[in-house]
């Protein structure tokens, strides 16, 4: 078993990207393997590892096909729609209220107005 190169912050050689820098190239690793780690020191913890891979080998992105496109969109959909009222929100819902801000905070009825 052969041990991967490591390299220190910012110091690894031209040839290596990792998974995001791939991503910002319109790339993807292709099913390569890790080829090198990048490492980077940090006082009383583990350093943070981020893997590199060989930009030679890497594929392009994959496009979307119109199926992936419309199950994205039914998606979104799903996250938007209150579970509490059933209407669209028009926003994404939030997880930690887990419905639309209306249900979430009704507004107290005032019986003054009405008088």
């Amino acid at each position: 078993m052969s041990t991967l190169p490591v390299y220190r912050w910012r110091l690894a050689p031209d040839g290596y990207a990792t998974r995001r820098q791939l991503r910002a190239r319109s790339l993807r690793p292709g099913g390569q393997g890790v080829a090198a780690q990048l490492e980077r020191p940090r006082r009383r913890r583990a350093p943070l590892v981020a893997y590199l891979y060989r930009i030679e080998l890497a594929k392009p992105v994959r496009p979307m096909t119109p199926a992936k496109w419309a199950a994205l969109a039914r998606a979104n959909a799903a996250r938007r729609r209150c579970p509490e009222c059933g209407r669209d929100a028009g926003y994404i819902i939030p997880a930690a209220l887990g419905m639309c801000v209306p249900c979430a905070f009704p507004e107290p009825c005032d019986s003054r107005r009405s008088a």
